[in-house]
């Protein structure tokens, strides 16, 4: 699932805070970085500018984090991660270094840390004795750039750039900013399309190896499938292009700061990344991917914000106010814009008169003519929470929500739902699907990650029954409109977790004809769902959308490896894959993988192992 809620999005935009107290940016499952940077992260600096977001009452795991000292030699994440939580600890991040002898463990709040300290401080683990302390925040990346500098000038006599530099003339900003968020602008569509079925190629000729690695009985047909299919496990079918290039995206989020062109109130997208040292932004105008009424939506916003005497927010200081905007656009010509605001120490009566100088402007001033249908107002002050979805959207003017036509259904869309960003090309997505889930009047659908009800929809009149899970409670609340919209009544929506709620519908279906379709963020499933799903094997058909095939490598490896100890039911094969290409302009791309049940009753296999040497530490 690309932009998914509370998760990053599959796409190219750089638009989400890099700074300390946007923690989700930071995966946990990094790769070991050097002991260097670990020796730089934990440093200690008097200056209490680099800590600067400490001082403020905003969310950073970077308060709540210990160092583990004397692990194990050789233990990975997962490892740690499953020690920590036999002894019912639950970290927000781990971060190993020095070939994984120590690591920094950050938790969510002040008593989840000291509990950890407490407990895990002179814990025996595998015959070391581990020791546990505070450890001090990371020092702000663009603190420490402006230092960098402030010391090279000093020494050169001219900012590193010039010295670096040269006479070279920099590229104008429409190059820059297009390399950053459109990478292949300059590349013929064919020959994009071409490296992105490469990429898919790459990943299946590796899932090969793996099931190869974990399933010993599946050697002879997987031997077949790489002789025939250029060393992948599965046919990989012709990449499917995008209807449109160009102006394809009906959601994008654009910062709000100074301009690269030192125009400060400048709405566009990060020129750089925050660690980089980089907070300047470029209009979106010269831009490919976006379209021409969300451009519009933008030069009326920056308008409107440059005649107001609140300044733009600065991740550096955490001073300011103008943060983010979102717009959302649709076939339908809706278009939806939402504004993040630091209304720091400001009193109601001000943002009061604020949000009613906004409402009139984009009602009867000059922004009425900028096509926004709906006009949110969003407080982003003193987060007590990292998801986005935790912050109420307050409606300034118009619809509170905007509508979607796709495939001849219309959908509505709320601010934090979940919709796929190019929509012409989800529509080729999800009739791929429609077609490889084989379905008929006898068939129940679990869709699974289903955001609005999009894929579920698409399918329910050719169904007995559909069932969808979603995190959002924004989006399942849509999705449920959406049924009665289209004149569904065979589909039921449930909210939560979906390693929380899958297990248990899946357990209570006994219809012989269940296929699962998921589309989940770029992490992937949660390994409580894939055990759930081989669990029950009345579920035979499994249709996998990734927009990060890389990323849910491990969900296809558990899927498919031989049953042991821990995972129970036949394991899946993968028959049938495509790349569909939802990202023009861009290296993302969508990948299907179709996996089969393997019958065990006409298919001789190997007895399950005694022992769970073929497991992979992604499942617990």
């Amino acid at each position: 699932m690309a932009d998914a809620s509370g998760s990053s999005m599959a796409d190219t935009l750089p638009l989400k805070e890099e700074t300390p107290d946007n923690p989700l940016q930071v995966s946990g499952n990094d790769d070991v970085k050097t002991e260097v940077k670990a020796a730089d992260e934990s440093e200690a600096t008097s200056d209490p500018s680099v800590y600067r977001y400490i001082k403020e009452e905003l969310f950073t795991s970077e308060i709540y984090k210990v160092e583990i000292r004397n692990l194990p030699k050789f233990v990975g994440f997962n490892d740690l991660k499953k020690f920590l939580a036999k002894h019912g600890l639950n970290p927000h991040k781990i971060k190993l270094f020095g070939k994984q002898t120590f690591a920094f463990v950050t938790f969510r709040n002040e008593e989840e840390r000291d509990k950890a300290m407490k407990m895990v401080h002179g814990m025996q683990w595998k015959g070391q004795v581990l020791s546990v302390r505070l450890a001090k925040p990371k020092a702000d990346p663009i603190v420490r750039k402006r230092r960098q500098e402030e010391e090279e000038k000093s020494v050169g006599g001219q900012p590193p750039s010039k010295r670096a530099g040269g006479d070279q003339e920099e590229e104008p900003l429409s190059v820059q900013i297009a390399n950053v968020v459109t990478p292949l602008w300059n590349v013929p569509y064919e020959e994009q399309l071409r490296r992105k079925e490469q990429e898919v190629v790459g990943v299946l000729q590796r899932l090969a190896k793996e099931i190869g690695n974990t399933n010993k009985a599946m050697l002879p047909w997987l031997f077949a499938q790489k002789g025939k299919y250029n060393k992948m496990c599965c046919p990989l079918e012709t990449i499917q292009p995008s209807p449109t290039q160009t102006e394809y995206r009906n959601k994008c989020e654009f910062l709000i700061s100074v301009g690269a062109d030192g125009e400060d109130k400048t709405i566009g997208f990060r020129l750089g990344k925050y660690k980089g040292g980089s907070c300047a932004v470029v209009g979106p105008s010269d831009t490919r991917h976006v379209s021409a009424e969300a451009k519009r939506v933008v030069r009326e916003f920056q308008t409107f914000i440059r005649t107001t005497p609140y300044s733009v927010y600065s991740p550096e200081t955490y001073e300011g106010h103008w943060k983010q905007l979102t717009v959302r656009t649709t076939r339908t010509k809706q278009a939806m814009a939402v504004v993040f605001f630091n209304p720091q120490k400001l009193e109601e009566e001000e943002l009061g008169a604020l949000k009613n100088s906004m409402r009139d402007y984009f009602t009867e001033g000059e922004g009425k003519d900028s096509g926004v249908t709906s006009l949110y107002f969003v407080r982003e002050g003193q987060r007590t929470s990292p998801n986005p979805e935790d912050m109420p959207c307050e409606l300034v003017a118009g619809e509170s929500c905007i509508h979607e036509e796709l495939l001849g259904l219309r959908f509505r869309i709320s601010p934090h739902s979940f919709f796929q960003v190019n929509t012409a090309a989800a529509e080729v997505l999800y009739s791929a699907v429609g077609e490889w889930a084989q379905l008929d009047q006898d068939s129940t659908v679990l869709d699974v990650c289903c955001g609005t009800g999009t894929i579920g929809i698409s399918l329910a009149k050719r169904v007995k029954k559909v069932i969808g899970i979603e995190l959002c409670q924004e989006a399942v609340e849509d999705a449920k409109v959406n049924a009665k919209l289209n004149g569904l009544s065979n589909i039921e929506f449930h909210c939560g977790k979906a390693e929380d709620v899958f297990p248990n519908i899946l357990s209570a279906l006994v219809s012989p004809h269940i296929t699962a379709i998921v589309d989940p963020p770029r992490a992937g499933l949660h390994s409580k769902v894939i055990l759930s799903i081989r669990r029950a094997e009345h579920l035979k058909r499994l249709v996998y959308v990734a927009c990060n095939a890389k990323a849910a490598m491990n969900n296809f490896i558990d899927l498919c490896r031989a049953p042991s100890n821990r995972v129970h039911g036949a394991p899946f094969r993968p028959v049938r894959s495509m790349a569909v290409d939802l990202f023009p302009q861009t290296m993302h791309v969508e990948m299907l993988l179709l996996l089969e049940r393997v019958d065990y009753d006409s298919q001789k296999q190997q007895q399950p192992p005694s022992n769970n040497q073929e497991e992979t530490a992604s499942l617990p």
